[in-house]
């Protein structure tokens, strides 16, 4: 199994940044993608940034230009450095990695952005 602990999350005022970051641990090996998903209140839980196995990546039109994601193999680490964020951001940003068709999710950390 894998296993994946998030946190950087907090409370910031609009415009202000943050830093996740996720810690992998278990049969990390074999990983395809890796990725933040995010869940507002009443809402369903949206894919934000995923950086698959070759380096490339892909991010959610809404935080194109203001969210960079990567990862350290190294320290089996993957993190989402987030800019200029908006009260929309306001969501539990979770982890998310895929492993031989499997996705696995951590517990998720609360980022709030005041107006």
């Amino acid at each position: 199994q894998v296993e994946l602990v998030e946190s950087g999350g907090g409370l910031v005022q609009a415009g202000g940044s943050l830093r996740l970051s996720c810690a992998g641990s278990g049969n990390i090996f074999a990983i395809s993608a890796m990725g933040w998903y995010r869940q507002a209140p009443g809402k369903q839980r949206d894919m934000v940034a995923i950086i698959i196995v070759n380096g490339s990546t892909n991010y959610a039109d809404s935080v194109k230009g203001r969210f960079t994601i990567s990862r350290d193999n190294a320290k089996k680490m993957v993190y989402l450095q987030m800019t200029n964020l908006e009260p929309e951001d306001t969501a539990v940003y979770y982890c998310n990695v895929r492993r031989i068709s499997r996705y696995y999710w951590g517990q998720g950390t609360q980022v709030t952005v005041s107006s």
